[in-house]
């Protein structure tokens, strides 16, 4: 057993990605090396990505300050171990796999899509992506709910730290359900969210 085993891990909390937290945020993305340090999660937004890590960080820090960038961040005490971007369609235009997505849809596009889950190296396989999503899913309750997508691929077909769209399982144990691959391994999955009343 390692020292981590033997570690008491402080509660968990989920917060939204707003003003309050942006310094947690960016000391997340700012702390890894290669992803997300140089995308601040900026990849399915319109404006989409530039080749400069501090073009992107103050593009999503505008976004932040403006109200149109959405993410459940989860918390560990004061250190943010990971997040779940989601947001309307407006606000996630791109996705992986776009022109087979584009193909093969038959239902009106969603209310809400889910971008992006990350999780701090150190703290993966532990749960986190798994309540990140939750808290997603609890604001977009907040937010009054409407149909959720998402664009997982299953664990294993890609390393952990490049489960950019979530992990297959991890949807489906939170509701999700399998509509079509649009990928080698991407699925489109989707789960409507009650407003919370």
């Amino acid at each position: 057993m390692d020292a981590d085993d033997t570690t008491t891990v402080p509660p968990r909390t989920v917060r939204p990605l707003d003003a309050t937290t942006w310094d947690a945020f960016e000391e997340l993305c700012a702390s890894s090396a290669g992803y997300p340090s140089g995308c601040w999660c900026n990849g399915f937004h319109e404006e989409g990505l530039t080749r400069d890590a501090s073009c992107n960080r103050d593009r999503k820090r505008t976004r932040v300050l403006s109200g149109t960038a959405h993410a459940a961040l989860v918390f560990e005490g004061d250190r943010c171990v990971g997040w779940c971007q989601y947001g309307p369609v407006s606000e996630i235009v791109h996705i992986k796999n776009r022109r087979r997505y584009d193909a093969t849809r038959e239902t009106p596009l969603p209310d809400w899509r889910i971008g992006c889950n990350y999780v701090r190296a150190g703290h993966r396989r532990r749960g986190v992506a798994a309540t990140a999503l939750r808290g997603a899913l609890d604001l977009i309750a907040a937010a009054g709910g409407g149909r959720v997508e998402g664009y997982p691929e299953p664990a294993g077909t890609v390393p952990a730290g490049f489960l950019f769209h979530g992990a297959l399982s991890t949807f489906e144990q939170a509701g999700f359900e399998r509509d079509r691959m649009i990928g080698k391994h991407r699925w489109v999955v989707t789960r409507t969210v009650a407003p919370v009343r």
